[in-house]
Order: C-alpha cells, then sequence, then structure tokens
C-alpha cells in the first residue's frame, strides 16, 4: 500500500470511530473514539515521519464533478509537519476526553453527536493539510469550522454558550469570505484550482501576489486568532469542554498558521512590506493577548486570550523568516521561521495542558472564577503540577520547551541586526524588547493564576472535596508533560525536525542550507539545560531526605502574628494584577460594580471590575449594530403571509 493511501486510511479509520461509537451506551462512545483516533492517527504518523525525514512528499490525485475538478492530495514536509501535530494532539485529547466526559454519561446531554463532531473536526483538519485545490479545500475548511461549532455548543442551554458558538460560527464564516476573494483572484489569474498552478500566475506580479496574501492572511488570520480577528476567541473556548477547548486552541487554531506557511510556500519571496505588516500584526497580538489575559477572571477565558499571545509569538517568528528572505538574510530567515514553527508544536502541548488541568479543576470544583478558587494544590497534587509544568513551559522559562522555541526567535532578531539596513536593525530592537516584553507579562500572569487557585486555602466553600482527575486524564496530561520536558532539555533534536519545514519554506538552493552550525550552538544550550535539571533534581531529592522522618504542618502563611484572619482576607488576583492593569488602562474598556460600606458596622460591600476587548467594543460591536439596524429596515418584508412569500 501507498504512503498516501496510508494517510487517506487513517483518516477514514478515525471518522469510522466517530460513525460506530453513534449507537453504543455513553459510557463506551469516548473509548471507541480515542481508540479509532490513536490508531488513524498512528497511519497518520507514520506517513509524517517518512514524509519529514525519509522519503519525498506522497500524493494522489482524485477526479471529482465540477466545480472541483481534478483534487491533489498532497503530503509534503509543511503538511506532514502539521499532520504529524494534529494526530498526536487529537488522541491525546481524545483520550483525556473519556474521563472528562464521564459525568455526562446518561445525563440526557449530546454525547452522541458530541463523539461524532470531534472524530469529524479531527479527520477534517487532517484533511485541511493535504487537500491542494482550492474547492475541495474550502469544503473541508467548512467542515472543520461547523464540526467545532457544533463541539463549543454542546452545552447549547446555557445562554453563554449559545451566544458564545454562534458568534464563533458568524467569525468563522467571515473569515471564509476573504479565503474565497484570495483564492478566486489566484485561480483567475492561473486558470486553476490546483494550488501548484499559483506560483507561474504570480511570477513577477508583486501586485497581485500582495493582495493574494494580505487576503488569505486575513482569511486564516480570524481562524488563528490574530488582532483584530480574534474576539471569538475568548467567547468560544470557555464555553466549550475543557477537551475541545484544548483541541481548538492547541491544533485547530494552527490550521490558520499553517494555511499562512502555505501560501508563503506559493508566493515565494515576499515583499519587504508584507513582511513588516506580519510582524507589526504579531507583535500588537502578542503583547495585547497577554495584557487582556491579566484583567481576565475566568481561568478559560485568561488561557484564550493567551492563545491570541501564543499566535503573536508564531507570527513574529513568520515575520522574522519574511524579512529574511526579503533582504536576503538566511541566518534571520532559518531561525525565524524555525523558531515560529516550533511554537507550532510547542503551543499544542503547553497550552492544551493548561486548558486540561483547568478542565479537572472545574470538574471538581464546577468553578472557573479564579477570585473563587484556592488551595486546590491539597486535594489534586499532580493536577496542580501539569498546570505548574505548563505555566512555565508557555512563560518561556528553561528548562521546559517554551524557552527553546523563543529562543530560536531572540537569535534570529540577533542575527537580524548584523544587516546594513537601519530600519530593519530599529525593527529587530523593537521587537526584541516585544518579545521581552510578552515573556515578563506571562510570568506575571501565571503566577498570578497559580498561586491564586492552587495555592493558599479555599476562597469559597466547594460543594465537595475535590479529588484528583480519573486515570485517563492523567495519562493524557503526562504524555504532554514529558514531550514538554524531552523537547525542552533537547533543543539540537528539535532543530532537526523543524529544519525540514524550514527547507521548505526558502526558495531554490537557499533551502539546502547546512544546518550543523545551529545545531552545535544548541548542544551547548542542552548541555546547560541538562545540568540545571540535574542540580535541580539533587536539591529536590536531598530536601525529601531531610524531611523524611520529619512532620510539616501547614498552617497561615504570613500571619505576622494576627489569627483572626479568614479565607477572604487573602490576596486577590486582582490585586496582584492591580498595579501592571493600571499601567495598561488605555487598552481596556473598565465596566465597575460598587457597592459601598454604609453605616457604623456595615453588612457588606461589594467591589467588581470586568475589563473588556476595547476591539470588540470599539469595533466588532458598533459595526454589528450598523449591519442590525441596516437589516431590520427590512423587517416589513417578514409579514407572516404566505401569499406574500410566495409572491416574492
Amino acid at each position: 500500500m501507498e504512503l498516501i493511501d496510508l494517510y487517506i486510511a487513517g483518516i477514514g479509520v478515525i471518522l469510522f470511530g466517530g460513525v460506530f461509537s453513534l449507537p453504543l451506551p455513553d459510557r463506551m462512545k469516548s473509548l471507541v473514539v480515542a481508540l479509532f483516533t490513536g490508531c488513524g492517527a498512528a497511519l497518520v504518523a507514520y506517513v509524517s515521519i517518512n514524509v519529514l525525514f525519509l522519503n519525498d512528499p506522497v500524493s494522489a490525485r482524485y477526479v471529482l464533478s465540477y466545480p472541483a475538478g481534478t483534487v491533489p492530495v498532497v503530503v509534503d514536509r509543511i503538511a506532514a509537519f502539521f499532520s504529524l501535530v494534529v494526530s498526536a494532539m487529537s488522541f491525546i485529547g481524545t483520550l483525556y476526553a473519556v474521563g472528562y466526559m464521564r459525568p455526562y454519561s446518561g445525563t440526557g446531554r449530546p454525547v452522541a453527536s458530541h463523539f461524532f463532531f470531534l472524530s469529524v473536526l479531527v479527520a477534517s483538519m487532517l484533511a485541511v493539510t493535504a487537500v491542494q485545490n482550492v474547492v475541495a479545500f474550502l469544503v473541508v475548511w467548512e467542515i472543520m469550522s461547523l464540526s467545532s461549532f457544533f463541539l463549543v455548543a454542546f452545552e447549547n442551554e446555557r445562554e453563554e454558550v449559545y451566544h458564545a458558538s454562534i458568534n464563533y460560527l458568524i467569525a468563522m464564516h467571515v473569515g471564509v469570505l476573504f479565503l474565497i476573494g484570495g483564492f478566486l483572484a489566484a485561480s483567475l489569474e492561473s486558470g486553476s484550482f490546483d494550488f501548484s498552478s499559483f506560483p507561474q500566475a504570480f511570477g513577477e506580479n508583486r501586485a497581485l501576489s500582495n493582495l493574494v496574501f494580505v487576503l488569505l492572511f486575513v482569511g486564516f488570520g480570524t481562524k488563528a486568532g490574530f488582532v483584530p480577528f480574534h474576539t471569538w476567541l475568548p467567547k468560544a473556548h470557555p464555553a466549550a469542554p475543557s477537551h475541545v477547548s484544548g483541541l481548538m486552541s492547541g491544533i485547530m487554531i494552527k490550521t490558520g498558521i499553517y494555511g499562512i506557511l502555505r501560501v508563503i510556500g506559493l508566493i515565494g519571496t515576499p515583499g519587504a512590506g508584507i513582511a513588516y505588516m506580519v510582524l507589526a500584526v504579531s507583535i500588537i497580538s502578542g503583547v495585547l493577548g497577554v495584557a487582556y489575559a491579566i484583567a481576565q477572571h475566568n481561568i478559560k477565558r485568561l488561557l484564550a486570550y493567551h492563545s491570541v499571545e501564543n499566535i503573536g509569538i508564531i507570527g513574529m517568528g513568520i515575520g522574522l523568516g519574511m524579512l529574511g528572505l526579503a533582504y536576503g538574510n538566511m541566518p534571520l530567515a532559518v531561525l525565524g521561521f524555525a523558531g515560529g514553527t516550533l511554537h507550532v508544536l510547542n503551543h499544542s502541548l503547553f497550552k492544551s495542558l493548561l486548558f486540561f488541568a483547568a478542565g479537572g479543576v472545574y470538574q471538581k470544583t464546577h468553578l472557573l472564577d479564579i477570585e473563587k478558587l484556592g488551595g486546590i494544590a491539597k486535594f489534586m497534587t499532580f493536577t496542580a503540577v501539569s498546570f505548574l509544568v505548563g505555566s512555565i513551559a508557555i512563560s518561556g522559562l528553561p528548562p521546559f520547551n517554551g524557552f527553546v522555541s523563543e529562543f530560536f526567535i531572540y537569535w534570529g532578531m540577533l542575527k537580524g541586526l548584523s544587516s546594513s539596513n537601519i530600519l530593519l536593525v530599529i525593527v529587530m530592537v523593537l521587537s526584541f524588547s516585544a518579545l521581552a516584553f510578552i515573556g515578563a507579562m506571562a510570568l506575571l500572569c501565571f503566577t498570578k493564576v497559580f498561586g491564586v487557585v492552587f495555592l493558599g486555602i479555599p476562597r469559597s466553600r466547594y460543594h465537595e472535596e475535590p479529588a484528583e482527575v480519573s486515570l485517563t486524564m492523567k495519562a493524557a496530561m503526562a504524555l504532554q508533560m514529558v514531550f514538554i520536558v524531552m523537547i525542552g532539555v533537547l533543543p539540537q533534536f528539535a532543530f532537526r525536525g523543524v529544519s525540514v519545514v524550514v527547507q521548505a519554506l526558502l526558495p531554490g538552493e537557499s533551502g539546502l542550507f547546512d544546518t550543523s552550525p545551529y545545531i552545535a550552538t544548541l548542544g551547548g544550550v542542552s548541555g546547560g539545560l541538562i545540568a540545571f535539571v540535574a542540580v535541580f533534581a539533587a536539591v529536590f531529592l536531598l530536601r525529601t531526605m531531610l524531611l523524611r522522618n520529619r512532620s510539616v504542618y501547614a498552617y497561615k502563611t504570613w500571619d505576622c502574628g494576627y489569627q483572626a484572619g479568614n479565607p477572604r482576607m487573602q490576596y486577590t488576583a486582582s490585586s496582584y494584577a492591580a498595579p501592571f492593569l493600571r499601567v495598561m488602562i488605555p487598552f481596556f474598556s473598565w465596566k465597575v460594580r460598587l457597592e459601598k460600606p454604609a453605616g457604623l458596622f456595615p453588612d457588606e460591600a461589594r467591589y467588581e471590575s470586568h475589563a473588556e476587548d476595547r476591539f470588540e467594543s470599539a469595533v466588532i460591536n458598533p459595526l454589528v449594530s450598523l449591519i442590525e439596524r441596516f437589516l431590520n429596515a427590512f423587517t416589513w418584508i417578514q409579514s407572516g403571509s404566505t401569499q406574500q412569500y410566495i409572491l416574492y
């Protein structure tokens, strides 16, 4: 059997698992979907690894009816990398779902359709990376959007879930309009719907390639979550079940990044202006994403804004790579693309891990409000450790994987400083500062979240004492932590993996760059990281031995002799973040509710603050209101008269 046949068979196995699970009892659906997803993912991963490291691209062509015509299915190195990420993370996500969805069995929830659409989502993401025909691509892209819409709407009886799912669906269709426009412009010029015809059509027509890139960047950027196309993200992720949030944030939004990289490969060497645009949008996304995240009280909404931040970091790597191509600076191009591409994998690991840990907390406490949580580490130690590992990784700290991809991007910026172009040097300095600021603010945000949610004592009474999550949920998070540590301490092997993708993005002979200098440098970095881990392990082991026969009593921290305190007097997440938020206040729309204490002995007082997304309040909402007013002008058509409808 040909490799491409194995790839398609893998997609078929995943789909079959969703169909096969439909008539089964609720308690068995998750197990069946996880089993078939694992088998299908293994086939896809086998093909992807072969293409990445051993073979040339594999392909097949299928003749369909008009308008699609001949549809090429191609697994090249770019597709193989994204397919490998999708297949691995999808299996981990479905494994997590086995335990997470158990409380919903037998409750009358639409569990059957949920697992069916989960399989469809995974299959459609794999198809998106391989299909290279405009019509077929848009069809599978739409299937991906619709299946994820039904997954977000799982608990649609809740008003906020209903509105979030509709908002998500509308955003996806706005994005697909730009995709249709960009692909239509390219297809009209080339005379074909086949992706392979586009490079020749672009040729020296820089105006056309710029137009197509901008249109497709908006379309794919809406799916990825770049600012200002991000407003659906903080609504959809908190509304969806946690395994769906992890898959959507970890891998589905990366199909937007895949689309952008595919377009770069099709247009060839980009213009400097387009590259600066990508870098500027990415910096804004990273800075505002982390700023909005710090202001959130809902833990899943906070994580959703960190997806915007990390998409910005990925985009910064891509923007640097494009600038390297535009100015002929190959080290800048190589390290930029390598950092952005590796961050796709790294973000899929640590962000889904964070969503899974947050999902475990929600399953056991039924709370997502950071201000009402506390002391979770005493009840759910494994979940706390998982969240801590994810927090360190997303903050870009060694020795975990987030540090490695950001190190590549920093390294690329330093290579850009050697340029003789003054504008490029200035931009590199600003970009370096922006990435450092993003990292520092991410650390601030996650010290807030971990400290408030997992440390201290509970800030409210839980309906029952939280217990640790199920075995399958632990297994999923443990797998992610293993990969996070391996990539972190062995960056040279991670670079070997992404370098083959970078080679596919570089034009002509530039794609045959020598990787040995980079790998040699990363070998030294790896030695330092391994030494760091060894010292930490030795200190931890020594501490364990010294405390082996001693009892450690948990008591109030820093009580300063004051014994009358209560849980409500603990430091809050809002007060922790307040100094930073006061500096960033121009970027927020604040809503404050204040009930002042009254009388000599007031019974209660209340202060609530909510930070609204300024892009949504100042751009999206007025635009929606304008459209509503326009459509309301035609309500007279809805007369309720059947005769008039027939006449229309």
